[in-house]
């Protein structure tokens, strides 16, 4: 499922509604509706930082008219979510059996470079 997209500028935890790119030949920003997919040579933006992008002189800003929407859940989005859940109450799902032969003196059983402590024994 995909994630909630946020603003790119720094400090802004807003959701993006917008997308910025630069065409530098044109010496133009555009100012657009929130991409499909992040691309990595374009910018995400809030509805504020949307509206306040300033550019350098000389520079033109082309902005989309009218208000930006935040994007609704895509019916694949939603699939995928209950595909996840679906498979994650399966009954048959494969568990994890503890390997002898990967447990530490100290009783934490090792998966790579990592270790799974058990749980401290309270007296």
């Amino acid at each position: 499922m995909r994630s909630v997209r946020r603003c790119s500028r720094t400090g802004c935890t807003n959701p993006a509604v917008a997308t910025l790119t630069y065409a530098y030949a044109d010496s133009t920003a555009v100012v657009g509706p929130l991409a499909t997919y992040s691309e990595p040579h374009s910018y995400d933006l809030c509805e504020e930082h949307a509206m306040r992008l300033t550019v350098p002189r000389g520079w033109e800003v082309v902005r989309h008219e009218g208000e930006f929407a935040a994007p609704e859940p895509s019916v694949d989005d939603l699939t995928a979510l209950a595909e996840a859940v679906r498979e994650a109450g399966r009954a048959d799902r494969p568990v994890d059996r503890v390997d002898p032969t990967r447990i530490d003196p100290m009783g934490a059983q090792r998966r790579g470079h990592l270790r799974v402590l058990p749980d401290p024994i309270e007296d």
